[in-house]
């Protein structure tokens, strides 16, 4: 019977329950329908500390393998990890994880060569299809020669990497507290910071999938309070907390105070400004502060929005020639990492801007922290389209509103704005609220929601 892959193969990755929803058998008809779809002849391949995830990247491996094409394992690696090896070789990767989600999911992250990403509108679907049809036919013939398997260690070579696009060596001494979540930051953190003016505190560094200690999403403020407690405990300059695979970083400042991506956004987005003469393209989506714009636009640099996902901040980076974007979900792309994603590159901006000056980091984000924003507030409707008009309507032909549907809905005005989009994969509307003030804030979030709630 053929498998079907519906509820697996997402807008940007594949990722479901092993072994109910995919297995190993599959992996392998993921890897031969991989290299058909790229035509790849040769391809790397990482994965994360998951029970699952050996098991399920060497089947990848032999089925790419198979069709006659050399396979580079990476073994043990965080998502932006895999992404260096596809940027410095040239060529396609896979990486299996499932990022912060339980222990009993897997997923794999696709990129062609370059680590340009793969998605829906660029492959994933027709390596869906391949996989649907060959689950029922069975796998094509093997090639005659089948191709050869080796292993590669590429963590130095990152950790090189990414210290030659960030200064680190003349930054007065830190202590920072790295909270790895039992992820790929335990992996990846002591080699990039070792050498380095830092005190390193490091909190569950041990690779555990089964994430004993807490989920590995920092933007779910539950998983940040061991960091926040720790941060305070220590006296420590800051606090940085990644996600299961390491490619999303959360800081919280010296007083255990989460620093919003938006700010953080913004302060990379001036340094690497800096770094490329004052001038440049800088990405951002629909749902960060207005600070980002106006920081950007105060250093000389061309704001540009999108829409909210990471396949849409590539693109706008690719086609617009961008030297950096940020997300409000603590993903930060950059040029000069092949406009892929790396919160560890984010990280190292902080650091080398806190240690190049004396004050706080409180002080130091405080003037790109502008205004008050509500973070994503979640609400369970029958009808996404239905509340979101009635909303449109409340606010029509009011003096100085203005409208985009550039991504959902998007309302603003000189001191306030909101956005209301729909999730693709449950029946909930998010908004986001910014506003000058508190008061104003509450107002507007307020009347937001008895209309969506209605």
């Amino acid at each position: 019977m053929a498998a079907d892959l519906s509820n697996i193969v997402k807008a940007y990755d594949v990722r479901g329950v092993v072994p109910d929803e995919w297995d190993e058998r599959l992996a392998e008809l993921f890897g031969a329908a991989f290299v058909e779809v790229t035509g790849a002849d040769a391809i790397v391949v990482g994965h994360d500390m998951r029970p699952s995830s050996p098991g399920l990247s060497g089947a990848f491996a032999r089925g790419a393998a198979a069709r006659g094409v050399d396979v580079t394992l990476i073994g043990l690696c965080s998502t932006d990890q895999l992404y260096y090896a596809s940027g410095s070789m040239d060529l396609p990767g896979a990486m299996f994880t499932a990022s912060h989600n339980p222990a009993q999911y897997n997923g794999i992250k696709l990129c062609r060569a370059g680590a340009a990403p793969v998605g829906q509108d660029t492959g994933l679907s027709q390596i869906r299809e391949l996989v649907e049809r060959w689950s029922e036919e069975g796998a094509p013939a093997p090639a005659a020669t089948p191709g050869t398997v080796t292993e590669q260690d590429t963590l130095a070579g990152y950790a090189q990497h990414l210290r030659t696009l960030v200064d680190l060596t003349s930054i007065r001494p830190l202590k920072v507290v790295v909270d790895a979540g039992n992820g790929m930051g335990g992996h990846t953190v002591p080699t990039v910071f070792e050498g380095l003016p830092l005190e390193l505190v490091p909190m569950y560094f041990e690779l555990d999938g089964t994430f004993p200690n807490h989920e590995a999403n920092p933007l779910d403020p539950k998983n940040i309070v061991d960091l926040q407690a720790r941060v305070k405990a220590e006296g420590a300059d800051l606090g940085l907390a990644f996600d299961g695979d390491a490619d999303r970083c959360f800081v919280v400042d010296e007083r255990g105070e989460g620093v919003s991506p938006s700010a953080i956004t913004a302060l990379v987005a001036a340094r690497e400004l800096a770094r490329n003469g004052g001038t440049g393209t800088v990405i951002h989506n629909l749902i960060t502060s207005w600070s980002v714009p106006e920081v950007v636009r105060e250093n000389g640099g061309t704001p540009v929005r999108t829409r909210v996902g990471h396949s849409f901040i590539k693109q706008e980076m690719a086609g617009t020639g961008a030297i950096f974007g940020g997300e409000h979900s603590a993903h930060y792309y950059f040029k000069d990492f092949w406009n892929a994603d790396t919160g560890m590159l984010a990280a190292l901006h902080v650091l080398a801007a806190l240690g190049g000056q004396e004050g706080t980091l409180s002080a130091l984000v405080s003037s790109y922290d502008r205004y008050v924003g509500s973070g994503e507030i979640n609400s369970t409707v029958a009808d996404q389209a239905a509340r979101t008009a009635a909303v449109r309507a409340a606010y029509q032909g009011q003096e100085g509103v203005t409208f985009d549907e550039l991504d959902g809905l998007t309302v603003a005005t000189a001191d306030w704005w909101f956005n209301l989009r729909p999730s693709n994969t449950e029946p909930l509307l998010r908004l986001n609220v910014e506003a000058r003030d508190a008061a104003t804030l509450a107002k507007v979030r307020d009347e937001v929601l008895a209309l969506v709630r209605a």
